[in-house]
């Protein structure tokens, strides 16, 4: 199966896939035990910590490399097959979503750790130069037999959408300067306490069935076993926090988690 939906890969980017994945897996764990990354809701929970910066500054940052490394790669890398542009295409479309995000759609209202700001920077360049590179090495192999990429635009646009109003819907609970937090409605909020995330694990998908790499399908599996665990610290943080939080509302899958 793996050689109908995937291009072959090295050894190298092999073992940079699993560790990838393992070092994802190990973060949505940590997050289970109640060492979280400090922003949002979890920031100063698990530790505190000397280091701060706004909490936009920070989001900002997270993706700000990403999205420069996604649309330079349409010049660093000007040639290649449709699934190449396909994915640099994916990649600057999704961190330039969240910059707009960041700057015209979230409100935010604390502050973040800086330690956070930067592991989360850098997996997220790490992660998205990787996908482009590997996506490289594949120019003038053969196509896998089995073709993904029109499925995973499809999951993309689906998963880009979801994730979009899922945020619109989060920015419109707070009012300009209100710090306080109150339990989300509207949506899929009615079924699950994190459907951004939900969308967010599906556009990567989409992002994975477009490239076809073993490296890209394990970024969006790693991303997803961390969302998990971040979406179930999430629901435990809301029930803590809201008596009338309603019980029926899982963390990420509607019914299911």
């Amino acid at each position: 199966m793996e050689m109908q939906i995937l291009f072959p890969a090295s050894w190298v980017f092999t073992a940079a896939s699993v560790c990838g994945l393992i070092s994802m897996g190990i973060l949505a764990v940590m997050e289970t035990r109640g060492i979280h990354l400090k922003y949002s809701k979890f920031f100063n929970v698990s530790s505190p910590t000397s280091f701060k910066v706004a909490s936009r500054v920070g989001m900002f940052m997270f993706y700000a490399p990403s999205f420069f490394v996604s649309f330079a790669s349409f010049w660093i890398f000007p040639h290649g097959d449709f699934r190449f542009l396909l994915l640099k295409s994916a990649t600057t479309i999704h961190f330039f979503k969240r910059l707009l995000e960041v700057l015209f759609v979230h409100k935010f209202s604390g502050e973040m750790g800086l330690d956070t700001m930067i592991i989360v920077m850098v997996l997220y360049f790490t992660h998205t130069s990787a996908m482009i590179y590997t996506q490289l090495l594949t120019q003038g192999l053969p196509e896998p037999p089995i073709d993904l990429k029109y499925p995973g635009i499809v999951l993309f646009l689906i998963g880009i959408s979801g994730n979009f109003y899922h945020h619109f819907l989060l920015s419109k609970l707070r009012a300009k300067g209100v710090k306080d937090y109150k339990i989300p409605r509207g949506g899929l909020f009615e079924l699950v306490v994190c459907p951004h995330y939900l969308f967010e694990i599906i556009e990567f998908l989409g992002i994975g069935m477009i490239s076809q790499t073993l490296y890209s399908f394990c970024a969006a599996l790693g991303s997803a076993f961390y969302l998990m665990g971040r979406s179930h610290v999430t629901r435990r943080w809301y029930l803590s926090k809201f008596d009338d939080f309603p019980k029926h509302v899982k963390a990420l899958i509607p019914y299911v988690f």
